[in-house]
């Protein structure tokens, strides 16, 4: 370590309670100093990273940039030449690198660096085993589960294209897709698939096309490569990106043996971005076929519920009902006339019984009436009140009373009352 801070010409040693004082002032060669001394103490670690930039300028180290797998967190490394040289193969950009680092505070610019000693690329076993514990990381999250994938529209208004500039995976996707439907609409977004800039790139298209309402599906395309190359569409944000997207999301990554966690995320994967074209839109001649078909099937039950209408027709037709309509109103007046002979027969039958139960009746009422006393020559007197005379001793002499006989009645003067025993 350099040796402590010495006084400066007009600096106080006393020390503020924040130690902020512009008399306690440092030179930045000092701090400069105490920085690199006390990084230099710090232990040597192993770190893992991805390679973006290599810079081999002429003379004994090697200059790279390395960035974090999940992040855009990314460091500078310094390498000996000879370590760059005795490496095989060579250290490439997008290559995935374990560095045994120390680091180093470069006083001129100020600088944090780290210088690696040793270099070892990850292998295929260390990616895999990676990618397999991150696989079920996002499965226990129910990232792949099957109800959340979505169906692809029939025919879609725009397709979302997200692919490499000018890749052949570009247009692998639209040919294809054209050869099937000529009037489809791509909606294209190019941008780097390979390396530091990759996830970035097609996280920023894919919120893009997803936020057009006017694209119905978004294909994620990308040829063949190394796993190493592929590792872009196995990073955790992008994958997570696409499980936050609205718009259906088709993967056509590599080969049909590639597999990268894209394709466990996305609504529809495709074995290759040929296959991508092929799935996102309907067959027109197929399609059209079946139009023919349906059409043929169609005109085919139309004739035959009119044939079978014609044949009931017929049958109604030749019905002697309405073969001859005329040929029926003789014997429905024959019947219509019997009917109302029937009805008149009926209806004096019932007026003679019922004249014969009146009859019956009102010479039962004569019987029992009290009038039928009078055809035996008897009389009925009323008396001056109205009231039927019962006894002599209700009149008087002279009382005049109503008598009232078989054919009639008439008035009378009381002359005499004898009253019997």
């Amino acid at each position: 370590m350099s040796a402590p801070c010495r006084n400066l010409p007009g600096m106080t040693t006393e020390v503020t309670r924040d130690g902020s004082a512009p008399e306690r002032a440092w030179p930045v060669r000092e701090i400069s100093l105490k920085l690199r001394d006390y990084i230099a103490r710090l232990n040597r670690v192993w770190i893992e990273g991805q390679v973006v930039q290599i810079s081999r300028r002429s003379g004994s180290q090697v200059y790279l940039t390395v960035r974090d797998v999940d992040t855009d967190v990314s460091v500078a490394v310094v390498i000996a030449a000879a370590l760059d040289r005795a490496m095989s193969p060579p250290l490439a950009e997008g290559q995935r690198v374990l560095l045994h680092v120390q680091c180093e505070f470069w006083m001129k610019g100020g600088r944090l660096v780290l210088r690696a000693g040793e270099v070892r690329p990850v292998g295929i076993g260390e990616l895999l085993a990676t990618l397999e514990r991150r696989k079920q990381q996002l499965a226990a999250e129910g990232l792949f589960a099957p109800g959340l994938k979505r169906r692809l529209p029939l025919l879609p208004r725009r397709v979302g294209l997200i692919t490499g500039v000018n890749a052949q995976a570009m247009h692998d996707v639209i040919t294809n897709a054209r050869t099937r439907w000529p009037g489809v609409v791509f909606e294209v977004r190019e941008g780097p698939v390979q390396g530091a800039q990759a996830v970035s790139t097609v996280i920023g298209a894919l919120r893009e096309l997803d936020a057009a309402p006017e694209v119905d599906v978004i294909v994620i395309a990308r040829g063949g490569g190394s796993l190493e190359d592929l590792l872009p569409f196995s990073d955790e944000a992008l994958v997570r990106a696409v499980a936050a997207a609205r718009t259906p999301v088709v993967s056509a990554i590599g080969h049909e043996q590639d597999s990268p966690i894209l394709d466990l995320v996305a609504d529809l994967r495709a074995s290759t971005p040929t296959d991508a074209g092929k799935r996102v839109v309907p067959d027109w001649s197929e399609e059209s076929r079946r139009v023919s078909e349906g059409r043929t099937r169609l005109d085919r039950t139309i004739l035959l519920r009119l044939g079978q209408a014609q044949t009931w027709l017929e049958q109604v037709r030749s019905r002697p009902s309405l073969a001859e309509p005329g040929g029926m109103l003789p014997r429905l007046d024959a019947e219509v006339g019997q009917a109302r002979a029937r009805m008149f027969r009926v209806m004096d039958q019932r007026l003679v019984a019922a004249d014969r139960e009146v009859a019956h009746l009102r010479a039962r009422a004569r019987a029992l009436s009290p009038l039928a006393t009078l055809d035996r020559g008897y009389a009925v007197a009323v008396g001056p009140d109205g009231q039927l005379v019962h006894a002599a001793d209700q009149l008087s002499i002279g009382d005049s009373v109503r008598v009232r006989v078989a054919t009639g009645h008439f008035a009378a003067d009381v002359t005499d009352v004898a009253s019997t025993s």
